[in-house]
């Protein structure tokens, strides 16, 4: 009796084991199934909201989940989580019952967007200039030098952005406002930098092409910044966000010119039964 309520005992605690090592197995599994799942759509993520903010997606055009599979090679899951996410940056619209678009652009958008910035990067930026330490000042210099040595267009080119001025000039805003003592705001001012960026891209075809020299307003602002003089870095700032917003208009107002055409002649077609 003894010997057969040892062994019975062995081989519960065995079969416990055993059910536990399954167990485990299959969580590591899920896990890992669930990590892939998460890595692609944050690589859909990133494609998508890159593809929104240079225009390569047109504003106002309609997203389809399964057009979108085909174009980043990707199964449904991670693009939906994608669109749900660029939604929340506000770069795209859910439609009731019909899906996503890009989110449209117009001048009262980016009239209150140029505000935004403008309100927003203030606090940030005078708040940096409080508290920040000689490691700030020196992140901000580091930045600006970088962003100076980047040529701006790709070579041979006066319209093609060179891919490494557009990181060194995100990292030169970003610099100005990491002392600011608050995530929340840090994560805003990249929101509205994103959705300001768009509108650079959407007159980058024409504004470039017919734009005066102008001075070098990231060099200003670095020196303002780094003598920590907030009036004037704010002014600077602001008035470097609403140069770049008129930018943005002047080819809304052509974009509007060319379209008008278009709609009388639609207008004036007769209606067929």
């Amino acid at each position: 009796m003894f010997h057969y309520t040892a062994c019975y005992r062995e081989w519960t605690i065995l079969s416990a084991m055993t059910g536990m090592s399954s167990g485990m197995t299959t969580k590591v599994r899920l896990d890992a199934a669930g990590r892939e799942r998460e890595t692609l759509a944050s690589v859909a993520y990133e494609k998508l909201r890159h593809e929104i903010i240079t225009v390569a997606l047109s504003p106002g055009e309609k997203l389809r989940i399964r057009p979108l599979c085909d174009r980043y090679d990707m199964g449904l899951s991670p693009i939906r989580e994608a669109l749900n996410r660029v939604a929340r940056d506000g770069l795209v619209e859910q439609l009731d019952l019909r899906g996503f678009r890009v989110a449209p652009v117009s001048e009262r958008d980016l009239e209150e967007l140029t505000k935004a910035r403008c309100w927003v990067n203030e606090i940030a930026v005078r708040a940096s200039i409080a508290q920040g330490d000689s490691a700030w000042e020196e992140s901000v210099l580091v930045a600006y030098h970088r962003l100076s040595r980047v040529p701006r267009f790709v070579a041979d080119t006066a319209t093609i952005i060179n891919p490494d001025w557009e990181i060194a000039h995100r990292a030169f805003h970003a610099s100005l406002i990491a002392a600011c003592g608050s995530r929340w705001i840090v994560d805003f001012c990249e929101q509205l930098f994103d959705a300001a960026n768009r509108y650079r891209y959407l007159s980058r075809t024409t504004s470039f092409r017919t734009r005066a020299p102008r001075p070098d307003e990231h060099r200003a602002i670095m020196e303002a910044a780094v003598a920590r003089n907030a009036d004037k870095t704010v002014g600077l700032l602001s008035r470097h966000f609403r140069r770049t917003a008129e930018l943005g208009q002047r080819e809304l107002l052509r974009i509007a010119a060319q379209q008008k055409p278009l709609q009388s002649a639609r207008r004036r077609q007769p209606n067929t039964p």
